[in-house]
């Protein structure tokens, strides 16, 4: 957009910048620049509009997107174009992901390229490189207490390490997402240890503060994120003399983003991993990064104006690259960190569905989906041109964060429901499999997550142990069902390392003095891969569970109403045991998939009729296309077997 005032600014600001870019051949970068400078503009003015430095900082931006341009490969920047004319690309269906720990999952960044054709042979093409940047051992929080931004941790290998393997995975059109932690840094961080030192420009990077009295305040309405590990939000600093703010730990510093300067650092940061070959980059713990004194200081609306500025920066120097939005926060507030613009999304192009995460967990206690049903509907539609990343784990805990009116509209009463499931995936409630344990406990309110791997939640590892046949049947088709919803729901499925083979809770961290009282470290497994190759041996577990996700991915990828074009219908039943919905071509090219899960372990039945006119499915022969049978029908009643999904179609 052309508008003279901003205009007339960018004209001045390129007479300013230094000689060596100005006198470059910059002709694709100065028309992005220009495309985007009035929307740049009028954000870097509602944020900092008021300081006298504002053209010395829009000057220092301007020369940071336009450096990292100069350093940007051939290569990055032919994909730069070619997603360019190709905006949609992302929504695609044939996109599956995978997080993962380089050191868990192989050892360090050689190990996991060699491993890149267990990847393929799954059917995984995107692949989330958990934190790798330099932190200091027993201070790390798993990789999200950084000490450098622009290096990482020795033990992963080296930067050129990574940028061997991020032009490895372009050949093999796999996709890289790398992580860059933008709320806070280590203690032990330059910018910190200079703050510690006196110096006054880095000691306003942070939130720091001589005495208790603005502490005080912010706590007043702060929730605590860890109140077992780190109470409160502010640590003192004896070196200093000041208290600092420290949302997650007491070695991790809140960056105070109404100073300019950390927001041209941090847009330097995210435009260097960008360089080294990121095609995706997730954003951390982007719900804090505005602070405000009787708030919960989440959720700001100059957090979200934030965002919006560092897409548009993004958008200037590597418009190929995809931001991830990590926002774990109530359902009507995950759908904002696309942007609250009807069509494109002006934050980030991807969001995990939290919510949807947490529902489907609530439905393998209960054996029901009202919740699930409820909940889902309760979650805002996404923009067109975004999509959500649905997962069944990470590397976190499991939050229980439904809305309580959802719980309440159910027939259940929210603190004994979340107390149920608390019990029952910690193993505590009779008769529950689930090996899970608790994490972060307030003793105030009553609240916990829960930790714990995938398979060791829904009994598999119990059942292992025990060498119950029933049971570890029934732990594979739960994880199978699990999978089939992530897969055909709407988005990018993003499986969790070690999913694939059932691998259990990793105890080995207790161990470990620096993650002992971290009980998250049980789904941060290394995996042991003798035990992986097992996925080749007919009849094991990790066979039947790989094999099977192997095929499914294979099939979501041959299916294009599984792309993400807000084509899905939720349909109600009166069977509370099943979870329906169908998907649509959004120009009915192609015919409609009814999808059909059941989460009771005993048989359901489905009323064909109750789908109306919706694809004619109950006049056709119906197939499944996961497995290419029909399934069982009793007049025009479909019979669904326990833990049994379907992705239906009707036979020409």
């Amino acid at each position: 957009m052309y508008e003279q005032v901003s205009h007339s600014l960018l004209n001045q600001i390129l007479e300013e910048i230094k000689p060596e870019i100005s006198k470059r051949n910059l002709l694709r970068f100065y028309t992005r620049l220009g495309a985007n400078f009035y929307a740049i503009h009028s954000l870097f003015t509602q944020l900092y509009g008021e300081r006298k430095d504002f053209l010395e900082q829009m000057v220092r931006l301007v020369e940071v997107l336009a450096t990292r341009y100069i350093e940007r490969s051939a290569d990055l920047e032919a994909l730069d174009i070619e997603r360019e004319h190709d905006h949609n690309w992302f929504l695609a269906q044939n996109w599956v992901a995978m997080a993962l720990y380089a050191d868990g999952f192989a050892g360090d960044l050689q190990g996991l390229q060699h491993r890149c054709a267990y990847l393929q042979e799954l059917g995984i093409n995107m692949l989330h490189i958990m934190p790798m940047m330099k932190c200091p051992e027993g201070a790390s929080d798993g990789g999200y207490a950084v000490c450098d931004f622009l290096d990482i941790d020795a033990r992963y290998g080296t930067l050129s390490d990574l940028q061997t393997l991020t032009a490895h995975l372009r050949k093999r059109k796999m996709l890289v997402a790398l992580d860059v932690v933008v709320n806070h840094t280590s203690d032990q961080h330059e910018w910190a240890v200079k703050a510690k030192q006196g110096d006054k420009q880095y000691q306003d990077y942070y939130y720091t503060f001589p005495d208790r009295d603005i502490p005080d305040m912010f706590e007043e309405t702060m929730p605590e994120v860890f109140p077992e590990n780190a109470p409160g939000n502010f640590t003192f600093d004896t070196s200093m003399n000041r208290w600092v703010m420290t949302v997650f730990n007491n070695y991790q510093w809140d960056l105070d983003y109404s100073n300019p300067a950390v927001f041209i650092e941090m847009a330097d940061i995210i435009l260097f991993w960008a360089n080294m070959g990121a095609d995706i980059v997730r954003l951390d713990a982007v719900a804090f990064l505005w602070k405000k004194i009787g708030t919960t200081c989440q959720n700001e609306r100059e957090a979200h104006l934030i965002l919006q500025l560092m897409k548009d920066c993004c958008q200037v120097t590597a418009p190929g690259v995809l931001f991830i939005a990590e926002a774990i926060v109530a359902p009507v507030e995950i759908s904002k960190y696309f942007g609250e613009d009807a069509v494109i999304a002006k934050e980030c192009e991807i969001a995990y569905n939290a919510s949807f995460m947490a529902l489907l967990w609530d439905a393998v206690a209960t054996k029901n989906t009202k919740l699930l049903s409820q909940g889902i509907k309760s979650i805002p539609n996404k923009l067109d041109r975004a999509t959500w990343l649905n997962y069944i784990r990470c590397h976190d805990d499991i939050g229980l964060g439904f809305d309580d009116a959802d719980i309440i509209n159910v027939g259940y009463e929210p603190y004994p429901h979340r107390k149920f499931l608390i019990d029952y995936y910690t193993g505590v409630y009779e008769g529950s499999p689930a090996r899970g344990q608790p994490f972060a406990r307030n003793d105030k309110t009553g609240d916990a997550r829960i930790s714990g791997s995938l398979a060791s939640l829904v009994g598999l590892e119990y059942a292992l142990e025990s060498n119950d046949e029933e049971l570890i049947e029934q732990s594979i088709k739960l994880i199978l069902l699990l999978h089939s919803i992530i897969m055909s729901f709407g988005g990018i499925p993003l499986l969790y390392y070690g999913d694939e083979i059932g691998t259990v809770n990793d105890c080995s961290f207790m161990q470990d003095e620096n993650k002992a009282n971290d009980n998250r470290w049980l789904n941060r497994p290394r995996i042991d891969w003798q035990k992986a190759d097992l996925h080749k041996q007919h009849g094991s577990v990790e066979q039947k569970l790989f094999d099977s996700l192997q095929r499914m991915i294979a099939v979501r990828k041959s299916v294009p109403v599984f792309a993400d074009f807000n084509n899905r219908e939720l349909i109600d039943t009166d069977n509370e045991h099943l979870f329906i919905f169908i998907r649509n071509h959004f120009n009915q090219q192609y015919e409609p998939v009814l999808v059909v899960c059941n989460f009771d372990n005993r048989p359901q039945m489905l009323n064909l009729s109750e789908l109306g006119n919706r694809g004619l499915f109950e006049l056709g022969q119906l197939r499944d296309l996961a497995t290419g049978e029909s399934p069982a029908l009793f007049k025009d009643q479909l019979v669904i077997p326990p833990y049994r999904y379907y992705w239906l179609t009707v036979q020409p």
